[in-house]
């Protein structure tokens, strides 16, 4: 598994499609067992929000995804690292998306994480 993570806007998208050569499933609106069989998967932190508002359990999803789809590509975006929301269901959605985040960093070999374009290797190796 890889992980590619930074903040909104910083390439992470970019830098999946310059360095592997794969279809990028898209998390803002993908059949949820799709995951289970792609390559790479975009937007994790919006299919987490998307799996709050079903009523699913992140962490048992994520779990899995990670036993089941080992070599997966995994791009996260960073949302906990700024001001906390004031919506409760923000407050959730972003605990849930730290969560996640931190499932599947453990069970990554590599993690890359994006500032400004420019990939900073903190797991692993390219």
């Amino acid at each position: 598994m890889i992980m590619i993570t930074g903040g909104a806007y910083q390439g992470k998208k970019d830098f999946v499609k310059a360095h592997y050569n794969c279809e990028i499933l898209n998390g803002d609106n993908c059949d949820f067992e799709s995951v289970f069989t792609a390559k790479c998967v975009s937007n994790y932190h919006q299919l987490v929000k998307r799996l709050i508002e079903n009523g699913d359990d992140v962490a048992s999803y994520t779990e899995r995804l990670c036993r089941d789809n080992s070599n997966l590509i995994v791009i996260i975006n960073e949302i906990g690292c700024g001001i906390v929301p004031l919506e409760k269901s923000d407050r959730l959605w972003r605990e849930q998306v730290g969560l996640a985040g931190s499932l599947i960093a453990k069970n990554s070999d590599t993690v890359v994480r994006l500032i400004c374009g420019i990939p900073a290797v903190i797991k692993g190796e390219l």
